[in-house]
């Protein structure tokens, strides 16, 4: 998987491990406990200006120990500085202990903090590793701050917030802005994290990109560098074989429209050539609404069967609209050796005997791209999607490892993964782009580039971007048609600035 570093997500495991092959190599671990709080205190001199009181809210750890740096600092440059305890400070030990002692700035029980207007509250409680529900008297400071709205500047992550899931645990402040270091955690990305982070940014406080590299797991925000080697780009050669045929499967008359907006934006993604298959009954419907898009009728399995012996077909795209039932499954159950963009009815077709859609793709490099959102996915993989332990990182590699495919896991915080443990969280969509239809269009990019030969990983993380891409284009207010024809613009757009 080829990404840049500051692309790379470390869950709490990953990034405690960084830092103890860190300390292990020489680096002196207070040193960077050191770095770590004076950048604290200069982001929180840079975006907060207007401040009157920093008041610094300290835990019983290392993120405690960046807080009470921070804390010494900004009172160096002659702020006012007020520092509140959770828990005994006397059993602080290593590091957060050392950072304790060296700051002048008495401190009172976080029991005691009362918010006031001018203050801005610097969260260094807990760090990204918490995995229980916050203790009680973090539980009323984050409701003291929140009844003023005082805002925060968090360490690493909101105190309240599990850095692995981007869950809540018990309650959590709501960040303006927070620093993190050498590298961003699922929580930040993940929701309801992400609308908890306010801006995020990430210091390097110094630890070689090496040992990042060498503990880094297989998580990663999705950009172009996870998959701009494999994007198609039309050369002078080309012509419309080369670059592909997508097949897109209609639904019964007056269930169609979803069927043509993924044809649409198959075809404004690059697909050389774009078929609509149609049952009888609506190919009078499709026909009155397709020009460059072709149109062929397909009513069963005999009328498929002679369709797929043309081995110009790349690619499919099944569910929009199709409806609900056997025929699906039996069509579906016919193109297990091509490539396959399942999608919306396509995947409810199969909630009771989801065994007989994983054996049928479980063969060969995998070739099926599943795109559910939260309920189809619990069709899916009930267990999976009941088992509240699992991150939604974590629960779309379980699906992709059981379905052998490519899992497109929708939401505000899309994940996308793959059957070897690959995983990568979109961040590009704009909110508007939950609209009637927006699906039915990420289906036909992705199958698109799947038509063009990129590998279902590469071509789901890609559909997925693009798509962000394109509603940024269409702007606020975008309907399913608007995203359809913006597709070819975001797939230059991108093109032209590939890495």
């Amino acid at each position: 998987m080829r990404t840049r570093i500051e692309h790379v997500l470390l869950t709490p495991d990953e990034m405690g491990r960084v830092d103890g092959a860190a300390a292990a190599s020489g680096l002196p671990s207070f040193g960077l406990m050191q770095r770590a709080g004076m950048a604290v205190a200069a982001d929180a001199l840079r975006h907060f200006p207007e401040t009157r009181r920093f008041a610094v809210l300290c835990g019983p750890g290392n993120n405690g120990g960046d807080g009470y740096v921070a804390a010494q600092a900004l009172a160096a440059f002659g702020c006012a500085v007020a520092v509140y305890h959770l828990g005994d400070p006397s059993r602080l030990s290593g590091d957060a202990l050392t950072a304790r002692q060296a700051c002048e700035i008495p401190s009172l029980p976080l029991e005691l903090y009362q918010p006031v207007a001018g203050d801005l509250v610097i969260d260094a409680v807990f760090g990204a590793g918490l995995s229980r529900d916050v203790p009680n008297a973090v539980a009323l400071a984050i409701e003291r701050v929140q009844a003023i709205a005082v805002p925060v500047l968090a360490v690493d992550l909101p105190s309240g917030l599990c850095g692995r899931r981007g869950a809540i645990l018990g309650q959590a402040f709501a960040a303006r802005r927070t620093i993190t270091f050498m590298a961003r955690k699922p929580g930040h990305l993940l929701m309801p994290g992400r609308s908890l982070c306010g801006d995020v940014s990430v210091f390097d406080i110094g630890i070689p990109q090496r040992i990042l590299e060498a503990h880094a797991g297989a998580i990663t925000e999705n950009t172009p560098f996870l998959w701009g080697r494999d994007l198609p780009t039309p050369g002078a050669d080309s012509h419309k074989y080369r670059r592909g045929h997508l097949g897109v499967f209609s639904g019964p008359a007056a269930k169609t429209g979803a069927a043509r907006l993924s044809a649409l934006a198959g075809l404004k993604t690059g697909a050389g050539l774009v078929t609509i298959a149609s049952p009888a009954d609506a190919m009078a419907d499709n026909a009155g609404h397709l020009t460059a898009v072709m149109l062929r009728q397909i009513d069963g399995p005999a009328e498929l069967g002679e369709w797929l012996d043309d081995a110009r077909l790349s690619a499919f795209v099944l569910g929009p609209g199709f409806g609900i039932g056997h025929k699906a499954r039996d069509f579906v159950g016919r193109l297990s050796e091509r490539a396959l963009v399942l999608d919306a009815d396509g995947m409810t077709s199969f909630k009771e005997d989801t065994a007989q859609l994983f054996d049928a793709f479980s063969n060969g490099e995998p070739h099926l791209v599943l795109t559910p959102h939260e309920g189809e996915f619990a069709r899916l993989f009930p267990d999976i999607a009941a088992d509240r332990s699992l991150s939604k990182v974590e629960k779309a590699q379980a699906a992709a490892r059981r379905a052998h495919a490519a899992i497109v896991y929708k939401g505000a915080d899309t994940v996308i993964s793959a059957p070897d443990g690959r995983a990568t969280i979109n961040t590009n969509a704009p909110p508007w782009l939950a609209t009637a239809g927006s699906g039915d269009v990420l289906a036909g990019m992705i199958g698109a580039l799947l038509a063009q030969g990129m590998p279902v990983f590469e071509a789901a993380a890609a559909g997925v971007y693009l798509h962000g891409e394109a509603a940024h284009l269409a702007g606020a207010g975008l309907t399913a048609e608007d995203l359809a024809e913006q597709a070819g613009r975001a797939m230059a757009g991108i093109s032209d600035h590939l890495p």
